[in-house]
């Protein structure tokens, strides 16, 4: 299955010739704005999570258990996301990439926002962190329907070799979502102190969400549909239920594709949300001074995926991937000493080193994932492998580290990042090689 795949994906690229360079241009733009935007609705949640989530929306108990509460929280839209990307992608699939998009930035926007204006614990006592609960939910379906989506944009319009460079204009969405929105914490944190952060202010980020949604939905509502999805449809009728054709037919692929990702996730969300949570409340660095050390770590993640997209396209998916995931398994190693016992600089170096590391990870997917599947169910298979590597590899990552930190100690934790990388390194040895552009 996994073979037929790889010996199909060339025609991913075979449509764009079709496609002015203009045009191009005005699609890499609409899927980098749209992943941006999506994933800094998703990361201003974690970190609120890290920060103030638990004390605001639930019981002054243990802080302990506050801190466990709010990374639960954190991955209830993980659990979410395989049923958007079932969702979404079952439309995408069906009726078109450029709707289903539309629709899937509208909720993850919508549910954002209104986490911004929810009441908390002391306004709406146990009501609170349900409706937290449902909103996080709901920005978990928007976003499983948004990478796979984005990243069909991208690769379905790409020239005929630089199918993994145009797809890594999708992962750029997370560094630079990344930088928005930590950038805007800080500045709150900073200008207007963290009493009234902590009262108030920390809403800003998901208010701000709404403005940015209706930026990203003029760009995508005067998009065009891909050629590759045109003219899946007028050689046959789409799927009739994508899910089942996935489960029945591309079985294979789709656990490996889920797998291959698992190591980005938990890269990201150990170095970022865990890792702030334990820099500020065990380490006791200040808020302002660790969410600068991660604005400076993300640009590495920005500087690494286009390398590694570049690789993937001269050297093939696997073997970028493979050397990736080995960095990164080695890489657990050097969490005690460095985040743990390290100086400042130390605890930025690792920082730096785990985000360009997921970043090394991460861009290959971009193509990878889409080469395994056919037009027909690409939507969905895609984005269905993507969102189960999230539940794997990212949706119990924080409050998993927070379990292994208090019984084991920061090893137990870099242990964590060892066993993901190990998994996704097996899982993308199993596979062929899907194309070299």
């Amino acid at each position: 299955m996994a073979g037929n795949a790889g010996a199909s994906a060339p025609r991913l690229g075979a449509h764009a010739r079709a496609t002015p360079a203009g045009g191009l241009g005005r699609i890499v733009l609409a899927s980098l704005v749209g992943t941006t935007i999506e994933f800094y609705d998703f990361y201003i949640y974690g970190t609120a999570a890290a920060l103030v989530i638990g004390q605001a929306f639930f019981p002054q108990s243990a802080p302990g258990a506050q801190a466990l509460n709010a990374f639960l929280t954190f991955g209830i839209a993980f659990v979410a996301r395989p049923v958007g990307s079932i969702l979404f992608g079952h439309f995408g699939d069906r009726i078109g990439r450029k709707s289903t998009l539309v629709a899937s930035m509208l909720v993850m926007g919508l549910s954002t926002t209104l986490i911004g204006l929810l009441p908390g614990y002391a306004t709406a006592g146990a009501v609170a962190p349900w409706l937290l609960c449902l909103l996080r939910f709901g920005q978990g379906i928007g976003l499983g329907g948004e990478w796979g989506g984005a990243a069909l944009l991208a690769t379905e319009n790409a020239p005929q070799g630089r199918r993994a460079w145009f797809g890594m204009f999708p992962q750029l969405g997370p560094p630079l979502g990344f930088l928005l929105a930590n950038g805007l914490f800080l500045g709150l944190l900073l200008g207007l102190g963290e009493p009234v952060f902590v009262a108030w202010a920390w809403r800003v980020p998901f208010l701000v969400s709404a403005a940015l949604v209706a930026i990203g939905l003029y760009l995508r509502v005067s998009m065009e549909e891909t050629p590759a999805f045109v003219e899946a449809l007028r050689r046959e009728p789409p799927a009739r239920v994508p899910l089942a054709e996935v489960l029945g037919r591309h079985a294979l692929p789709l656990l490996q594709g889920s797998l291959s990702i698992v190591v980005c996730y938990a890269l990201f969300y150990i170095s970022t949300v865990f890792a702030l949570g334990y820099g500020v409340g065990t380490r006791h660095i200040a808020r302002s001074d660790f969410l600068e050390m991660l604005c400076v770590a993300v640009v590495f993640m920005a500087i690494a995926t286009p390398v590694s997209a570049a690789l993937a396209d001269r050297f093939g998916r696997r073997p970028v991937l493979m050397a990736a995931g080995t960095l990164a398994a080695l890489s657990g190693f050097l969490m005690p000493r460095m985040l743990g016992d390290g100086s400042p600089a130390e605890v930025l170096l690792f920082l730096c080193i785990e985000l360009g590391l997921m970043g090394l990870t991460f861009a290959p997917l971009g193509a990878l994932l889409p080469e395994l599947f056919p037009t027909r169910v690409r939507y969905t298979g895609a984005s269905t492998a993507y969102n189960l590597g999230g539940i794997l590899g990212a949706s119990l990552a924080p409050f998993a580290a927070q379990l292994l930190l208090e019984r084991g100690g920061l090893a137990w934790v870099g242990g964590y990042i060892t066993a993901a990388g190990i998994v996704s390194v097996l899982a993308v040895a199993s596979m062929r090689e899907t194309g070299r552009g």
